[in-house]
């Protein structure tokens, strides 16, 4: 009985999370004692970094917004048998295309200058990631290389505008002029920086589980992850799924563009969303596919991001430790975390094959 007691209890996900973030903790002290740090100040100087202040809470939960809504964008796609790591530049021509609207009508009140922001970074991703969409189904290239050459693509083109007629005249380095203050998402907590992006990040991950499990489309998603033929006997569209998924997808990482823009920066500047859509799909595969579960994957990401990063400056290790630090706790926790996401990754194998 206390065998299978024991045997239960290491079946959790929560005890696999746990016990995989102690071995990361493990592997990450003895790396940092062999740089010639202090693997207890180490973890302090995480820990305040992630959790020190108010201002270091809402600093990652502003990222944490980015990676949720962007994860979740990748989640439905990976269900589908879609392999979207478009998020890059979907994130940064949302981002651009938010910052155009704004500056298009400087004047306007608070609500229509962030409604025409969050809706232009929405269709700006949108239109991105549907035109990856058509090359793929209309001329049969790979999904993978057309995203991820189009990520660079995106970033010439924010290059390309911030050069000509958004970038700010006189400016040491590429950007836009300042957006108006009106254009500034509302602030959750007075005298942070904390906006109403995470609030709207959770709500997406929400009704995107209940798109997922609770309605027809999504029925139709997961039977075209499973197998293209059983959905193309069920009478489902695989182009039109595909198109469709790639269109949310790209609207959903166009709106983390412009939450980041509207939110945190307040101006369009060059390389804001670098990294942005790479670490959606690691946060898509910590969540094990399951949109919800990006809320908790994406605050794990984002606190574990600025928590290692204040721990380079503080206790002096190469920036390149910090990059192994945060490989080494995703590959862990995504290691412990497999069987639970073995579902969702049969959905993305046949796109993989492919």
């Amino acid at each position: 009985m206390t065998a299978r007691l024991v045997v239960a209890v290491m079946e959790l996900p929560a005890f696999r999370a746990v016990l995989a973030l102690l071995l990361a903790m493990l592997c990450t002290g003895i790396l940092v004692a062999l740089a010639g740090a202090s693997p207890v100040a180490a973890l302090q100087a995480v820990m305040a970094g992630a959790f020190g202040s108010i201002d270091r809470i809402a600093y990652g939960l502003n990222r944490a917004a980015i990676y949720i809504l962007g994860g979740t964008g990748v989640v439905l796609c990976f269900r589908a048998g879609i392999i979207n790591i478009g998020g890059e530049g979907q994130i940064a021509l949302g981002g651009l295309c938010a910052g155009w609207a704004v500056l298009r009508h400087p004047g306007a009140g608070p609500m229509l200058s962030v409604t025409s922001g969050l809706l232009g970074g929405m269709l700006g991703g949108l239109a991105w990631a549907v035109l990856a969409a058509i090359i793929h189904v209309v001329r049969r290239v790979n999904e993978v290389v057309v995203t991820l050459l189009m990520n660079f693509i995106a970033g010439l083109l924010v290059e390309v505008a911030l050069h000509g007629p958004l970038g700010e005249v006189g400016a040491g380095f590429l950007q836009s002029p300042p957006l108006p203050s009106a254009s500034r998402l509302p602030l959750l907590v007075e005298g942070t920086d904390l906006h109403a992006g995470i609030l709207a990040a959770i709500a997406v991950a929400l009704l995107a589980q209940l798109l997922l499990r609770r309605s027809g489309p999504g029925f139709a998603l997961r039977v075209l992850g499973e197998s293209h033929r059983a959905a193309a006997y069920a009478g489902f569209s695989r182009i039109r799924l595909t198109i469709g998924l790639m269109a949310l997808a790209g609207a959903l990482a166009g709106l983390a563009g412009a939450v980041e823009v509207l939110g945190v920066q307040q101006r369009v500047v060059d390389g804001f969303s670098r990294g942005f859509g790479f670490n959606a799909i690691a946060v898509a595969l910590l969540a094990a596919l399951e949109p919800w579960a990006t809320i908790p994957a994406g605050l794990f990401f984002a606190f574990l991001e600025t928590g290692t990063r204040t721990m380079q400056r503080r206790i002096g290790i190469p920036a390149s430790l910090v990059v192994v630090t945060q490989a080494l706790t995703m590959l862990f926790v995504l290691a412990a975390m497999a069987g639970a996401g073995r579902k969702g990754a049969r959905s993305a194998r046949p796109a993989i094959a492919g």
